[in-house]
């Protein structure tokens, strides 16, 4: 029997409206609703489609078994220039929720380190329970950026910070967000700290500045229903998180220093020493210079169209010098699981009803990597064959 469930999850993951599959399919919208609430079964030829479309293979239409988890969609935080639409919220909700689906699955195998950043969250959640009222804001958030910063070991120029959240905990992903998102973050409710980050034309010192933001909206607003906020609300949890992201970056006394070298504050090109010391951006670090107080109004102004002028804000100096760095935590368990056979991706595909090129999308990896594991079929056995002990010998 046709589990109209299983439709709506694979629907959800992949952004489409009901109204769109329906275009996809050549059915009305309605029709899909009827599928989706199991009022009538799909045809046949319709239920190819669907296969075609979400890369699933029959049985998962068919199978009520699902690996997928739940995900509150109001705990998501999401790095933007806008709040986003409820259906966006449930669509990366609906993708977070197959990401730890798969998980699950490869810690029924492997043993990950210990999720340090569990006490790092609870650490800073004591922290501002016990100084909200006592302290100013920022001074808390300083607190927690430049403990969260020693605590994690990210090291001087701030290059291993993806390494060092995924070797304390975190779960980072990539994926095509589009240009109005950055990336977003949230806790599952197994306590997994998720990720994901925007491919869209994105830098190395660009992406250190979402994993921080990110990592403050995992600390900072655990258990939020940010949903709820209103659009003066959101921007302030925002401008925790930017705060938070600029301390952990940059220590503010160390950054101070740098301050005084620096003999023409407004001019972008005087920061270019200091982006290869810290690998965060020049417009990140005058923005963070002009909340210290070292750059005036008028200062900030004359940065700002000296960057335009100098198309800046497309590509800064050393954007293609500073290398990139992927994630690489979820990648190497799957290159460990099926390069010692523990799990293959045959089984992965049967277990799941997923094909190789689902597996790629859930889980932000080429195509061509998860492929390079399927099994090629053994149309004949070699170990019937024995060796001959005379050799070729021409008749």
């Amino acid at each position: 029997m046709f589990v109209g469930e299983k439709l709506t999850d694979i629907r959800l993951l992949h952004g489409y409206s009901r109204n769109e599959l329906g275009n996809l399919l050549g059915v009305s919208e309605q029709s899909v609703w009827q599928y989706e609430n199991n009022y009538i079964s799909p045809k046949l030829e319709v239920v190819n489609k669907l296969k075609a479309i979400f890369n699933v293979k029959t049985k998962y239409f068919y199978t009520k078994e699902s690996f997928k988890t739940k995900f509150d969609a109001g705990a998501l935080a999401f790095r933007s220039k806008g709040i986003n639409s409820i259906a966006k919220t449930k669509y990366e909700a609906a993708h977070l929720e197959f990401i730890e689906g798969l998980l699950n699955i490869f810690e029924g195998y492997i043993t990950y380190p210990p999720n340090n950043l569990i006490s790092l969250r609870d650490y800073s959640i004591k922290y501002l329970n016990e100084n909200t009222g006592q302290m100013d804001r920022k001074a808390m958030i300083k607190h927690l950026a430049e403990h969260a910063r020693e605590f994690l070991g990210v090291g001087e120029n701030n290059q291993k910070l993806l390494f060092a959240l995924e070797k304390n905990g975190a779960f980072v992903f990539e994926k095509s967000l589009g240009a109005d998102v950055d990336a977003y973050s949230a806790w599952s409710k197994s306590d997994k700290p998720m990720i994901l980050l925007g491919k869209f034309n994105k830098s190395a010192v660009r992406r250190n500045l979402d994993l921080a933001h990110e990592l403050g909206h995992l600390l900072l607003h655990y258990k939020m229903d940010l949903s709820d906020l209103s659009k003066s609300e959101y921007k302030e949890k925002e401008e925790d998180a930017y705060d938070f992201a600029s301390y952990f970056l940059m220590p503010e006394e160390e950054f101070k220093k740098d301050m005084m070298s620096i003999k023409k504050l407004s001019n972008p090109n005087s920061y270019i020493d200091l982006k290869e010391k810290w690998s965060v951006s020049i417009a990140a670090m005058a923005y963070y210079a002009r909340r210290l107080g070292y750059l005036t109004y008028q200062q900030h102004r004359y940065f700002y169209a000296s960057m335009n002028r100098q198309n800046y804000n497309q590509a800064e100096p050393l954007d293609d010098k500073i290398k990139i760095i992927r994630p690489g935590k979820v990648k190497s368990s799957l290159e460990f699981l099926m390069e010692n056979n523990i799990l293959t991706l045959r089984k992965l595909m049967e277990l799941t009803h997923y094909n190789e090129t689902l597996i790629a999308k859930i889980l932000g990896l080429d195509e061509s990597f998860i492929r390079s594991y399927i099994e090629q079929p053994a149309y004949f056995d070699v170990s019937y064959i024995s060796e001959k002990r005379e050799g070729y010998s021409p008749s």
